[in-house]
């Protein structure tokens, strides 16, 4: 198997390979696919990454969540940690932690019943997650472990197996453009 350095590299070289139509047209058959989600549905918070670099987009799934008067949250890094911050409006994120979009203001949330869209750079259909490396979302996790998960991916970032190491914690959900997994089990 691969070491989680061979894999990020390796899907951070296809996702360049993809343009910024195909990314967001993924992103948009992605959105329906969580909107859907009897997860979302009966969830009153979101919690969402802001995505970068080709990941998938999750402005539209935050706005679906706006739309139906749910609050949201996104993270910015402090030190080793992920701090949510509730968000209103767009314009409150600005170039934070290696260029990704982090709120500049804003009041931090301290939720334990909320839906979590995780990001990661590769999985498999096991919910096994490689992310980038930090352990954020890991550490993050392991403090509050009554947030449910659902990871968002294209296709390309499937692959038949990805390592595992005791203090992962993966998604309970994992959607991408073309199919969604339920802690291992295709639906």
């Amino acid at each position: 198997m691969e070491s989680k350095k061979d894999i990020r590299n390796q899907i951070y070289a296809a996702r360049k390979t993809y343009t910024d139509s195909q990314i967001e047209t993924w992103s948009r058959e992605i959105t329906e696919k969580i909107i859907s989600l009897p997860e979302f549905q009966k969830a009153d918070r979101i919690m969402a990454y802001a995505d970068y670099n080709h990941e998938v987009m999750t402005g539209f799934i935050i706005e679906e969540a706006w739309k139906a008067g749910k609050k949201t949250a996104v993270p910015k890094v402090f030190g080793k940690d992920l701090v949510f911050y509730h968000l209103e409006d767009f314009s409150q994120l600005k170039k934070g932690y290696y260029g990704i979009p982090e709120p500049a203001r804003g009041e931090t949330v301290q939720w334990e019943d909320a839906l979590m869209i995780m990001p990661g750079v590769a999985f498999d259909k096991y919910n096994h997650r490689v992310g980038y490396g930090g352990g954020f979302y890991d550490r993050f996790l392991e403090k509050h472990p009554g947030i449910k998960r659902v990871a968002v991916a294209f296709s390309f970032q499937l692959l038949p197996e990805v390592p595992v190491e005791p203090t992962d914690i993966f998604p309970q959900i994992l959607v991408t453009e073309k199919d969604t997994y339920y802690l291992g089990e295709e639906k």
